[in-house]
């Protein structure tokens, strides 16, 4: 197993954030092979595939056709309608430039608003509100694996904590997103890259959870089960799930999928059915809190989220970002030299944060050299495969010091 730092990390006050004159470029569209395969290729499979899924009408197969040739050959356009946070969130600024050629992190995020444009998600009519990823969502959630990864619960052995953080942390191999548009590569190799835990439970001890969940299924499934772990042993007394106020990235969670999965898991046999009424209950007395907040679906980084949102985090007794779109927006979607201290990149941080993340994306940091070395020896896409992931803890930026 790979290691990451030995030492997770002291006080944080001293550590000022970055200069950006500092700081390392953005990642676009045309930074590197992955970026370009993703609104090349990536893309262009998600949308076949949500077409294949709903027997849409003519006009959806129309704006569906129109979006496949724009996302790939044409310019960023504006919104239709009521285009809500986007006027803040750069869209007059990328207007009538290639999809390549502005970062990465929000030409992605543009793609997926005109996905639900392009179904009628938003316009009046027996379309609106429809989530067009459900079909995926469901049949992975009813799943054999799932059934089986359930199972498991009936024995955790001696180390549940570890269990179940691991359980989460892992889950994000579920991502849709990360498999509609490629074949199965054959089994990964677990390799942990940096391993923070040990700083991660000295900060739980009876306060306020919130946990910025990434993917619905098979992902949230086990995060909720570590929620549920929590609760039950009194390491938080209350937890906060944020997810997508409307669907986003293929599998990102909505509170529908939330909902779903409660519904998985009180119906299942064995111990997990426990865990589910734990949950049930948690949310019928205000323990559990489902938040939906509209930046969750911004093409921002959280650096420059709204005030609310900062003073939520602010106040809780550790915030944990699931998965590699919250990573990269955690950090800033830029290409940082691996060795970079996660500490640096999150100093601005309003709180205690960590980061779990199963690695599938050009960005990352807090490695150590001789980790970074040994990776890029042994597997040329170990940032992009989904074969290894890491535990990241700052245990306290300069606003909770």
């Amino acid at each position: 197993m790979f290691r990451g730092p030995a030492e997770p990390g002291g006080p944080r006050d001293s550590v000022a954030p970055m200069p950006d004159s500092a700081e390392p470029p953005v990642i676009l569209g045309t930074t590197g092979p992955f970026p370009h395969s993703v609104l090349a290729e990536r893309h262009p499979a998600i949308i076949r595939q949500v077409r294949d899924a709903f027997p849409y009408g003519p006009a959806q197969h129309r704006a569906l056709d129109a979006l496949l040739h724009n996302c790939t050959e044409g310019v960023i356009e504006p919104l239709a309608g009521d285009t809500g946070g986007w006027r803040d969130w750069g869209l007059g600024t990328y207007v009538g430039r290639s999809w390549f050629d502005v970062p990465w992190l929000w030409s992605e995020s543009y793609f997926y608003r005109r996905l639900l444009d392009a179904v009628g998600y938003f316009a009046p009519g027996p379309w609106h509100g429809i989530d067009p990823f459900r079909p995926f969502k469901l049949a992975e959630l009813d799943a054999k694996e799932t059934d089986e990864e359930l199972a498991a619960l009936d024995d955790l052995g001696d180390d549940p904590d570890r269990a179940l953080l691991h359980g989460s942390l892992w889950g994000n191999r579920a991502d849709l997103g990360f498999r509609l548009s490629a074949a199965e590569s054959g089994e990964a190799v677990d390799a942990l890259v940096a391993d923070d835990s040990a700083a991660l439970w000295p900060l739980l001890h009876g306060g306020t959870l919130c946990l910025v969940a990434d993917n619905a299924g098979r992902e949230l499934v086990p995060d909720l089960l570590l929620i549920a772990h929590l609760l039950d042993t009194g390491r938080v007394g209350r937890a906060v799930l944020h997810v997508k106020p409307g669907p986003y990235y293929v599998s990102d969670a909505t509170t529908a999928d939330v909902l779903d999965a409660l519904r998985r898991l009180t119906a299942a046999p064995g111990a997990v059915a426990g865990y589910g009424r734990t949950l049930w209950s948690a949310m019928a007395d205000g323990r559990l809190t489902v938040r939906a907040h509209p930046f969750s679906c911004a093409p921002l980084p959280y650096a420059e989220m709204p005030g609310d949102l900062r003073a939520e985090f602010a106040a809780a007794t550790l915030t944990i970002f699931k998965g590699d779109l919250n990573y990269r927006r955690l950090v800033g979607d830029r290409l940082w030299p691996p060795t970079t201290p996660f500490a640096d990149v999150t100093a601005w941080f309003p709180g205690p944060v960590a980061a779990l993340r199963t690695l599938k994306s050009d960005v990352v940091t807090g490695l150590s050299a001789g980790t970074e070395a040994a990776l890029d020896a042994a597997e040329e896409h170990w940032r992009t495969a989904g074969t290894h992931a890491l535990i990241q803890v700052n245990p306290g930026g300069p606003a909770a010091s």
